[in-house]
């Protein structure tokens, strides 16, 4: 099957944001706007950027992750399982085409002023400009980008010629009242005009043919949003500053009638022009973009395949581009103005809220594949506040687009189970989350413990690799190590049958087909000589294989029940807690693998001459944390110091209770007791750790709540040393 190119520039990209925003959002919204807040409306304008930056951000990550088209149905799919990705993509996809078709309408206002006929043809002229659009977007969306380019440029200078002639001539008595009907009427407000941004994100749909998307997509973003927002609070408080409010109120070409006012009938007639241009070229814009989303979903088997056929000549998604244009044409010729504007709104901003879910997801399950070249700023702070501000904007839209959305929901529920209901992909949140999640989206807690969670082709791979069962320790090498060969030196430490199997595990996404991944990549030869170099140079039995899995949580459950291992070693980036609503690969596996667990985090050091063991004093772990410190000492020929950090006003007593069954414990072994009183045990630690190579840590006694809640809580002990650190489970 023919696939999409990469073509487009960044240029060229910021151009098809800007004109996907530089349309129908300030050629005929602010007029309807208006009505519903005042002279306050450049400030709905200004809010509705800062609301749309978090998803702005989350998809400029998303898409430098998952540089491929469709978007943000693709992200969600992803991140949520097929059955949401399905809605999302029905969503965003009616959530563009009725923009387009919006602009398309308006389109019809700005010409009449350039040719006189009777309004009644209006729509169908508009027909016959979208069938050209069509076209367009069918002949090659290199020539899309280039139309584009020329359309906007217009545009800008026209609107720029205007705030140097009208912003003088504001008039500060027209700017009162500020509010007509109170905050309650300006966000209102704001969640109507949200959808004149909607543009700034829907690069993300064609990313699959931008060039060098991990750089382009997120700029382009930034800088048009940036452009756009300028444009539109300046264009704003022209108008309100230049046209009564009772006049604009019911104007649907009010940037026609701001020319025809500062320059006359001849600027006006050109400014006309300019608008019309302007908002085909959104419509254009628009289709272009949406066009991905169905075309996605039939390449994920989500809809029926005819829809994800690709031109044979000029390589686009024809039936997809031509499905939306007859859906388009519908919209066009039996909805109004401010219906269309209001469904677009909250279409988009339910998708925005689910952007950012996404990215929260995403990050708090640390997938393996999940590896943005660009990441959010401010994490997780602005994506929570782009959830909470959505739903805000979300209740202020009313009850009909909210029913819409639920109808939407229903139907993208029925092509689910009607075409992806049989698909073997499931959502990283399925995979990962916690019990309220899983209820609150799938009903049920997900079953690990089986072979069977494997797809098919997996199993049977995983069951012929040459694994070998006899060994006692596990090196699972996931791609994210800093230095693979400590690893396996920790490993063969606490060995006692000179055998170790290390594993190559390649974590990819469920909609990525494993055989991309058969053959051996440069990575996995490199690994492989680097294990076999460290098996000569320490005499000691090491296996290497290498597995491609959907499931890495499932793999490795799986390889726990094929061998009789005693330890599993895995690179730490310090984070392994388990929250009531996300896990991570690694905090799953701390809970499920049935054997011992040493998770190493490499701060630099990797040859160990000095060791401190932190530990509590009443562990019940303390004897093996001891032993094992011991072998390690062993193996590098190094010595260790168990340290207890007591309460300062401790009780001599039991001081010495402590002392003496330390030093009982350490008796025929490398180590020293050091006893120190502190109230501020992190910090002490992370004072010691400086005069030593590794650190080594048990199981901390409990999570802070933030960790509870969302998994991200860090090991402060170990994010805190300056050496490198081992942080040792051990199994009961």
């Amino acid at each position: 099957m023919k696939k999409l190119e990469r073509k487009l520039t960044l240029t060229t990209i910021i151009a098809i944001s800007i004109a996907g925003m530089l349309g129908s959002g300030i050629f005929v919204l602010p007029g309807i706007a208006a009505a519903k807040t005042g002279s306050s409306i450049w400030l709905a304008y200004l809010l509705a950027a800062i609301c749309i930056l978090p998803a702005a951000l989350s998809k400029s990550e998303l898409a430098s992750a998952m540089p491929t088209s469709g978007g943000a149905y693709v992200y969600i799919e992803r991140a949520f399982g097929p059955l949401l990705g399905t809605i999302s993509g029905i969503g965003l996809w009616i959530s563009l085409l009725l923009k387009s078709s919006f602009a398309l309408v308006g389109f019809g206002a700005y010409l009449l002023v350039l040719i006189n006929i009777p309004i009644i043809y209006i729509k169908y002229i508009s027909l016959g400009f979208l069938a050209l659009i069509m076209l367009l977007n069918i002949f090659g969306v290199k020539k899309v980008g280039k139309v584009q380019l020329v359309i906007v440029t217009l545009s800008l200078l026209g609107l720029i010629s205007l705030l140097f002639m009208g912003i003088p001539m504001v008039d500060k008595q027209m700017l009162s009242p500020f509010m007509t009907d109170g905050t309650g009427g300006l966000i209102s407000t704001i969640a109507f005009v949200y959808i004149s941004y909607a543009g700034v994100t829907k690069i993300a749909a064609i990313a699959g043919e931008v060039k060098n998307p991990g750089r382009n997509i997120p700029l382009a973003m930034m800088i048009s949003l940036l452009i756009i927002s300028a444009v539109y609070v300046s264009i704003t408080y022209t108008l309100v500053g230049n046209i009564p409010l009772q006049e604009l109120g019911a104007d649907i070409k009010p940037i026609h009638t701001l020319a025809f006012i500062l320059g006359g009938p001849k600027f006006a007639y050109i400014i006309a022009g300019i608008g019309v241009i302007t908002l085909i070229s959104m419509a254009n814009s628009g289709v272009l973009a949406s066009s991905r989303f169905p075309f996605a979903m039939a390449i994920d088997k989500l809809l029926p395949k005819q829809i994800g056929k690709v031109h044979q000549k000029h390589l686009t998604p024809i039936n997809s581009i031509i499905m939306t244009c007859l859906i388009m044409s519908l919209v066009i010729l039996f909805l109004d103005v401010e219906k269309i504007a209001k469904l677009a709104s909250a279409f988009k901003v339910m998708m925005f809220i689910s952007v950012n879910l996404s990215v929260i997801i995403l990050r708090e399950t640390a997938v393996q594949w999940y590896e943005p070249k660009y990441k959010s700023p401010l994490y997780p702070y602005v994506q929570l506040f782009g959830v909470v501000s959505g739903f805000i904007l979300l209740f202020y839209l009313g009850v009909m687009p909210i029913v819409t959305i639920i109808v939407i929901s229903i139907i993208g529920c029925i092509i689910y189970y009607t075409y992806g209901v049989n698909a073997s992909r499931t959502g990283v949140l399925k995979r990962y989350g916690h019990m309220p999640a899983l209820y609150l989206l799938f009903g049920k807690k997900r079953n690990y413990t089986h072979l069977k969670e494997l797809e098919d082709k997996e199993r049977e791979e995983l069951l012929h690799i040459n694994i070998d069962k006899d060994a006692e320790v596990i090196v699972p090498l996931l791609g994210n190590e800093v230095s693979p060969e400590t690893l396996i030196e920790i490993g063969a430490s606490l060995n006692s049958k000179s055998k170790i199997q290390t594993l190559n595990i390649i974590e990819v996404p469920d909609q990525t087909s494993l055989d991309a991944f058969r053959e051996k990549k440069p990575k996995t030869k490199s690994l492989e000589r680097m294990v076999k170099t460290l098996s000569s140079r320490i005499k000691l039995d090491i296996n290497f294989e290498s597995i491609a899995t959907h499931k890495l949580s499932s793999t490795m459950q799986a390889l726990s029940e094929l061998t009789n291992i005693e330890w599993l070693i895995l690179s730490w980036n310090g984070r392994a807690y388990n929250g009531i609503f996300f896990n991570n690969p690694i905090g799953w596996i701390v809970s499920h693998i049935n054997s011992n667990f040493a998770l190493f985090k490499c701060n630099g050091v990797t040859r160990f001459e000095k060791i401190l063991l932190s530990i509590r004093h009443n562990s019940k772990d303390a004897d093996k944390l001891i032993e094992t410190t011991n072998s390690l000492c062993k193996y590098y020929n190094a010595e260790f110091t168990l340290l207890h950090v007591v309460e300062e006003n401790i009780e001599t007593k039991k001081l010495e209770i402590i002392r003496n069954s330390a030093q009982q414990k350490l008796k025929n072994t490398r180590g020293n007791l050091l006893l120190i009183s502190s109230e501020n045990p992190i910090e002490t630690v992370s004072e010691m750790t400086a005069e030593h190579d590794l650190l080594i840590l048990g199981t901390p006694k409990k999570d802070t709540w933030v960790s509870v809640l969302f998994g991200t809580g860090k090991d402060k002990f170990a994010i805190n040393s300056t050496c490198s650190v081992l942080r040792i489970t051990i199994k009961d």
